[in-house]
């Protein structure tokens, strides 16, 4: 059981003050680096200037893709609206995010020495909770800006009005998932919350889809709703700060590390270029929440016809795997309304992220020997019944998105398809990624090559298929 969170009334006498307790560790860190003031100061500027420098040349040159005549040319409301429907969908997968990551984390020592002791939980946790409020509302506004100007906006008073908009919607939402991660296991509005914007975007996306398969125009607004957006995220801001400092100390040290968890597995696997590591931990909490299931007898047969019907039965206990290859369908249809001269690279690469989704059991088997051997049969048998489920949803899924594109050849897309999924199986049987290959040194720094040529098994693949559809498609 979690201790019950310490307070001002109920601290003992004599016990520092969370202030107290962290100066003392300000200054004991000082003693271990000697980097100024000026330094921080020098890295932040270049870190500001670099990203605003390739920033807008991303958003210019983006802007000119999406009026050149390989993209083709959509109906202004189309994009308008799917845009919208993309910024929901964000909005939801920003929401899970940040209830994974807690968003208030502390490292093992912390808490050990600090949320362990009797120290005030609000006032140990208030600065960490305000830094995160600013960095989530400076991060918000820059992506609005970005999005407003991807959009064609280059007024300064619209862009401000969409940085203001995106900076409150950015500050609520951290607050909210401050107070959802205090709340007791089994609330389901933080669930509804992170939901909602699900739905509201797989809504319109279909309604976007359907009258743009009918030729009928869609209305898009004269002018931008930043400043609605704007006056309905000021009251939820307040709302939400209130009610997350409230909470805090209701913020158990279970959640606390559990985010950190999640933090260091994402750190790692972007350092060391091997997303399994991070992917093991979302698999093995994904499993751990089902908690228990209900057995069935397989139905009588062969080995290689149990496991298959194991591989099967994975897909129903694991339901978001399916959903998603169901939501990258619609996602398809409108990539092909909003983006029609690429409506046939996007249907490779969904079809490989659709058919990705559903190689569970062939990663299970590739990355355990211990299971490999615990089955019997050979590593080559055991890969190819896991391959039966990846294959046959690639191919439904390429069937059901075959009207989105030109029929061209009719060799090409059972090829692509085909293509699809040993790229899939690929990726799902890479082996451990092995650091002591070659490096080269370059004038931009040493470059792992035998790294990079491990870590774009599969991928590598992909980028050929696109290569082939964009000629011959």
């Amino acid at each position: 059981m979690t201790a019950a969170p310490a307070t001002i009334a109920d601290t003992p006498a004599g016990v520092p003050t969370a202030r107290q307790v962290r100066t003392h560790l300000r200054k004991a860190r000082s003693r271990h680096h000697d980097h100024s003031l000026g330094d921080v100061l020098g890295d932040a500027y270049v870190m500001v200037l670099f990203v605003g420098m390739y920033g807008w040349f991303a958003i210019s040159a983006s802007r000119d893709l999406l009026d050149s005549p390989t993209v083709g040319q959509a109906e202004p409301g189309v994009r308008w609206w799917l845009a919208v429907a993309a910024l929901l969908a964000g909005a939801g997968l920003a929401w899970r995010g940040l209830r994974a990551l807690g968003p208030l984390l502390v490292t093992p020592a912390t808490q050990s020495w600090a949320t362990s002791a009797p120290i005030d939980r609000r006032a140990w946790l208030a600065p960490r909770f305000v830094l995160l409020l600013l960095g989530s509302a400076a991060g918000t506004a820059t992506l609005a800006v970005a999005v407003a100007a991807l959009g064609g906006v280059s007024e300064p008073s619209a862009l401000g009005w969409a940085a203001a908009a995106g900076a409150g919607w950015g500050a609520a939402a951290l607050a909210l998932s401050v107070v959802a991660q205090s709340s007791r296991a089994g609330r389901r509005w933080p669930t509804v919350v992170g939901a909602a914007p699900m739905v509201a975007a797989a809504v319109i996306t279909a309604l976007v889809v359907l009258f743009g398969r009918l030729d009928d125009g869609l209305p898009r607004p004269t002018t931008t709703p930043t400043v609605a957006l704007f006056a309905a995220a000021v009251p939820l801001v307040g709302v939400g700060v209130i009610l997350a400092v409230r909470a805090l100390p209701r913020v158990d040290r279970a959640t606390l590390t559990t985010g950190a968890q999640f933090a260091n597995a994402a750190a790692t696997a972007t350092i060391l270029l091997d997303p399994s590591l991070l992917a093991g931990l979302v698999e093995s909490r994904r499993w751990r929440r089902i908690g228990r299931v209900r057995s069935r007898r397989f139905r009588p047969g062969p080995g290689w016809w149990a496991l298959l019907q194991a591989d099967v039965r994975r897909l129903g206990r694991h339901p978001s795997a399916v959903l998603i290859w169901a939501a990258l369908i619609g996602v398809q249809y409108a990539a092909a309304l909003a983006l029609p001269g690429l409506a046939g690279a996007a249907q490779v690469v969904f079809a490989y992220l659709a058919a990705n989704r559903l190689t569970g059991g062939l990663r299970s088997v590739s990355r355990s020997p211990g299971l490999r051997r615990a089955l019997g049969g050979s590593d080559n048998l055991l890969r190819g019944i896991h391959v039966v489920v990846p294959a046959v949803g690639a191919g439904l899924w390429w069937l059901l998105t075959l009207p989105t594109v030109d029929p061209g050849p009719a060799w090409l897309a059972p090829t692509l398809a085909l293509g699809v999924v040993a790229a899939a199986f690929r990726a799902g049987t890479r082996p451990p990624i092995d650091y002591g290959g070659a490096t080269v040194n370059t004038p931009f720094g040493m470059i792992p090559i035998d790294l990079m040529r491990q870590g774009s098994r599969g991928p590598a693949l992909l980028a050929v298929l696109v290569l082939v559809q964009l000629f011959l498609g």
